[in-house]
């Protein structure tokens, strides 16, 4: 069985260190804290505290377990391989919509640390799909869900 590769870009690696050591070391230690004490109301057949918590740490463990696989199978990304003007992991791109010139931009990364409200779009969106390869100046049609969207690149960084 071949295992999915996360690429990743080294802060995002970082970040994902963090959020593990997070939850095993004060989320696990809260979760455990608030079903002992759910445990002391007695009976636990009718005890919202102590499902609550459970659920907590059922998600807190599953969210341990996906993030130490992503980190197990993180490749980082390395943007000294690609031509400097073209689209690839990594960089941050801007380009305007045609025709009413609005202006956006993104950095591509892995679907692991992926964050499009931070202007952080995984490599499998559309958008990231459409662009890579491209070159600075190029017009490109993105397809979206909300329709095609014709854009033109104007700087990669």
């Amino acid at each position: 069985m071949i295992e999915k590769v996360y690429p990743m870009t080294l802060e995002g690696k970082k970040k994902l260190e963090a959020e593990l050591e997070e939850l095993k070391t004060v989320k696990r230690k809260e979760i455990v804290e608030r079903i002992k004490i759910a445990r002391s109301f007695g009976d636990l057949s009718e005890n919202s505290e102590y499902e609550s918590a459970k659920d907590e740490q059922a998600f807190v463990e599953g969210r341990v377990t996906t993030i130490e696989n992503m980190l197990r199978f993180s490749e980082i990304i390395d943007n000294s391989k690609g031509a400097a003007d073209e689209v690839s992991l990594g960089r941050k791109i801007t380009f305007i919509e045609l025709p009413d010139g609005e202006e956006e931009e993104y950095t591509i990364v892995g679907s692991a640390e992926a964050d499009p409200f931070s202007g952080l779009i995984s490599n499998d969106s559309p958008i990231a799909k459409a662009l890579i390869g491209k070159k600075i100046g190029e017009e490109v049609t993105i397809s979206t869900p909300g329709g095609d969207m014709p854009i033109k690149i104007t700087s990669i960084e």
